[in-house]
């Protein structure tokens, strides 16, 4: 009886330049990068689009194979397809709506990492709601849509260095919430 391919089975074949390492990880994690993507690019996506988005992210995991660590596969991949899916949208001079935090997307791998997830998520909107409103924008656009400051700044009509202020006072104002325990 053969045993199942585990992540660490594939890491070391991917690693030593083997196929089916690289074939067990696009399964593996394609609805994830998925999920990613059209979180940040929204409905500007087409169907070959996110095929072109997901194929550069398993290309980029392929050329840089060698940086891997065992354990870190998933937020190297989630950091991959973060960056290809705005790099997508800077050469489509396209810029990506702002949708309500409630439509943010939260992948998982299991249904005790999903009510988890989704717990946490409203204990957050919880915080962010008591944020002014563009300290909240701020703070979406940045951790949620990875946006950097200085698009931020342009969108916003502030310099890079006013939205860097507003997030270092938002997360020391997050810290002390959470620190106060004032949410359940």
């Amino acid at each position: 009886m053969s045993k199942q391919m585990t992540e660490e089975d594939a890491l070391n074949l991917l690693q030593d330049g083997r196929d089916k390492g690289l074939q067990w990880m696009i399964h593996r994690y394609t609805p994830y990068v998925s999920t990613i993507i059209r979180g940040i690019v929204g409905d500007r996506l087409t169907i070959q689009d996110a095929e072109e988005i997901t194929a550069d992210v398993f290309t980029e995991l392929w050329l840089y194979r060698d940086r891997l660590q065992k354990g870190k596969v998933k937020g190297y991949l989630g950091a991959i397809a973060r960056n290809q899916s705005i790099d997508f949208l800077r050469k489509k001079g396209a810029e990506r709506p702002m949708p309500e935090f409630n439509e943010i997307t939260i992948s998982s791998d299991t249904p005790e990492q999903m009510i988890l997830l989704q717990e946490s998520k409203q204990i957050l909107r919880k915080l962010l709601d008591t944020m002014n409103t563009t300290n909240r924008e701020i703070f979406v656009r940045y951790y949620y849509y990875y946006e950097d400051t200085p698009s931020i700044a342009r969108h916003m009509g502030m310099s890079p260095d006013a939205v860097r202020q507003r997030l270092a006072r938002g997360r020391d104002y997050l810290r002390q919430l959470l620190t106060e325990e004032r949410f359940e």
